[in-house]
């Protein structure tokens, strides 16, 4: 951010398992900040322990929000988190905390600095078809579906990518619009360029990984499995966002029999990791904004933040 200029929020990114959270609590207690979900898999009240969510303990320590607040039946988006941010912020002001938002999910931070596109909600009754013609006709069928409703759209996608392609097509049919369009017109930014610090926690990849293998051969000792199983019970679809969290499908595989606990883990692991990977690329490309460092810079970092916090209070 531009010297001069009143710190109004800090924004901690980072890969998975790069120590964010560690560093969100000690900023909030210093600075006497309010920690502001901003990972798309923790708003669900579900997936505590998979999703690495703060303990209870470290929620009683400084006041948290947006953790754990949505069912696993809904379909969360990038819009929603926007509007549920806008009301954590104005909270955090009129309390006159500092609002620390943290997270992974690279779409909410743009989102929150630069603005989002805003489609208009897909009647439920659309979702549904578009989601039940999908496992009867299969992802390649509903691509070519697309391509013949919004070409531009359809060349841009993944054939495999079940996901958005299902997405594209549910807005064309519901507004008649491509999404490619709705992406040009959109909401503007919840913060100014100058109106906060924002940090990247960049690991070294070796270390990060080997960070990711150990936490969630931790999380299945303190019962993720359970936790998943619970979630399976509920007969969700499994295109929900809860329902692909990481570890989530290939831990359910497991409970139906398809594979061996440690054939689970080792893909869970191993999907965590690509999306690590992704995300340090997403963040290079699409928020220069956010200052790199090292963890072992980050106390440096955050003494920073709090003076700044301070001199602006």
């Amino acid at each position: 951010m531009s010297e001069g200029h009143p710190i109004k929020a800090v924004l901690i990114a980072g890969p998975t398992a790069s120590g964010k959270s560690a560093l969100a609590l000690e900023l909030a207690s210093r600075a006497d900040g309010v920690v502001i979900n901003a990972d798309s898999m923790q708003v669900y009240r579900d997936l505590r322990i998979i999703t690495a969510r703060p303990t209870q303990d470290e929620e009683t320590r400084v006041p948290h929000r947006l953790y754990a607040h949505v069912d696993a039946a809904v379909n969360f988006s990038a819009g929603a988190w926007v509007a549920d941010a806008a009301k954590a912020l104005e909270e955090a002001r009129a309390g006159g905390r500092l609002p620390i938002l943290i997270g992974g999910t690279g779409l909410y931070f743009k989102a929150l600095t630069a603005g989002l596109s805003v489609v208009p909600p897909i009647p439920a009754e659309l979702r549904e078809d578009v989601r039940a013609r999908l496992e009867r006709n299969g992802v390649e069928a509903l691509h070519a579906e697309l391509a013949i409703r919004d070409p531009r759209a359809a060349e841009r996608l993944n054939l495999r990518d079940r996901t958005r392609i299902a997405r594209a097509l549910e807005v064309i049919e519901a507004t008649g619009r491509s999404l490619l369009d709705w992406h040009h017109e959109g909401q503007p930014p919840l913060l100014s360029k100058d109106s906060f610090r924002a940090v990247f926690l960049a690991p070294e990849r070796d270390e990060l990984y080997a960070r990711i293998d150990a936490r969630f051969d931790a999380m299945l000792g303190a019962g993720a499995l359970d936790e998943v199983e619970r979630l399976a019970a509920r007969g969700l679809d499994p295109l929900l966002p809860a329902m692909k969290a990481h570890g989530v499908p290939a831990l359910i595989r497991h409970l139906r029999g398809e594979l061996s606990l440690e054939e689970a883990a080792t893909i869970a692991r191993a999907d965590t990791r690509h999306y690590a990977k992704r995300q340090f690329t997403w963040f290079r490309h699409q928020l220069p904004e956010f200052e790199w460092v090292k963890p072992e810079q980050a106390k440096r970092w955050l003494a920073a933040a709090a003076d700044g916090a301070r001199a602006s209070g």
